[in-house]
């Protein structure tokens, strides 16, 4: 256990050194922050057994930083990141820099990679400080641009669990899992201004295994977007707004992608959100994909503008190529007990693919009302959906 009292010791010193107090004022003491966290890093990863890095409360500006494995040795690994609130002060932050020169192409700003039981927890915030960089990003306007940095990313982790930690104002994403397997996450609260650009909450890419339960999220874009080679995902327990909804997508769109299986959307509350459940696949996509097996189930919308999406003509520029249709098959999608109100005078839509039409799709007890005056309908494109139970609005003729 000396190894572990050692690597303790290296954070628990940072008030000493003048580093868990005041940020942004004075001396900028990120390059030691980044060395005192690498050092505790280093350490636990050489450890053996169970191992836990504590960093004690306090706010620490801290440059991108790559916590990597393999830890050969170690069973499990915990990063905690203390929070005691103290005088409406939320105490335990990493603040990122603003300075976009610290930040390599897509790079992000907090990485754990290649470790095997790792577990980040502690009740503490992750603060991109995103509002300085947000009116650089021009991904919104441009189809090729520069993507800013994600806050925290996990990837090719195994075993995985992120529990009770808040992600404040991200530059772009706040969370991505890329290349993970078995990966539990509960407790998240994300928190960015509507306004902010494509500052997604979770985005999934090529995970197996993915559960993201009871959390809030708070933000500019989509609360949790799946994307392309993802498995055995559920996300349930959600609250989201504002925000874009939930995704499984965007799809289709580079040569690389591999398919979407096995996705459960559960027992969530979207309010005031853009839109709330939906499948985007763009068209004339230069690979052959699949997404199925697919539910969306127990959902509760209030006042969401879009509440039931597939669009397999995605385009969020002023223009797009669609010479030709999207090559991702949609099968085994079923949308059950969904209830609530809707801003939008066309609560449904199915816009499917007319190369590959979507089949096996459902809705069973689709109960929307309009938040205003006048009813709702249903629009449907390339598609003959089953329905069953209670609909409204009616189902496409």
């Amino acid at each position: 256990m000396e190894i572990v009292k050692q690597m303790l010791l290296l954070l628990l010193c940072f008030p000493c050194l003048g580093m868990g107090t005041t940020v942004g004022s004075g001396k900028d003491k990120s390059s030691g922050t980044f060395d005192a966290f690498l050092a505790a890093w280093d350490a636990a990863c050489k450890s053996s057994g169970k191992v836990k890095i504590l960093v004690p409360s306090g706010t620490y500006l801290l440059n991108p930083v790559k916590f990597s494995g393999p830890c050969r040795d170690v069973q499990t690994l915990e990063f905690m990141l203390q929070a005691r609130p103290q005088a409406d002060i939320l105490q335990g932050t990493l603040k990122a820099t603003t300075d976009l020169n610290k930040f390599r192409n897509d790079e992000g700003w907090v990485q754990f990679g290649r470790v095997d039981g790792l577990t980040v927890t502690g009740g503490g915030t992750f603060d991109g400080q995103g509002a300085v960089t947000w009116p650089y990003n021009k991904c919104p306007k441009e189809k090729n641009c520069k993507v800013l940095p994600t806050s925290v990313k996990f990837v090719n982790t195994n075993n995985t669990i992120v529990k009770d930690i808040t992600s404040l104002n991200s530059k772009f994403f706040h969370m991505a899992l890329l290349g993970c397997h078995n990966f539990k996450g509960s407790g998240i609260t994300i928190t960015a201004p509507a306004t902010s650009p494509n500052t997604d909450g979770i985005h999934l890419e090529g995970n197996s295994g993915v559960t993201i339960a009871s959390s809030k999220i708070r933000t500019g874009d989509d609360c949790v977007s799946i994307g392309h080679g993802n498995s055995f995902v559920t996300i349930s327990g959600i609250t989201c707004g504002p925000g874009h909804g939930i995704s499984v997508g965007s799809l289709g769109r580079y040569k690389d992608e591999e398919d979407v299986q096995n996705i459960v959307v559960k027992d969530s509350k979207l309010i005031g959100t853009m839109n709330g459940v939906r499948v985007n696949t763009w068209a004339n996509s230069p690979v052959k994909t699949s997404a199925i097996n697919m539910t969306f189930e127990n959902l509760l919308m209030r006042d969401v503008g879009n509440p039931i999406v597939i669009d397999q003509t995605y385009c969020p520029y002023a223009k797009c190529d669609n010479s030709a249709s999207s090559k991702v098959k949609l099968s085994d999608v079923h949308f059950r007990n969904i209830k609530g109100t809707t801003t939008s005078p066309v609560a449904v839509t199915l816009k499917c693919s007319k190369g590959m039409p979507c089949e096996k799709l459902s809705l069973h007890d689709v109960n929307l009302q309009h938040a205003g005056p006048g009813n709702i309908s249903s629009t449907c494109l390339n598609v003959k959906a089953e329905y069953s139970g209670t609909n409204n609005p009616p189902p496409c003729e």
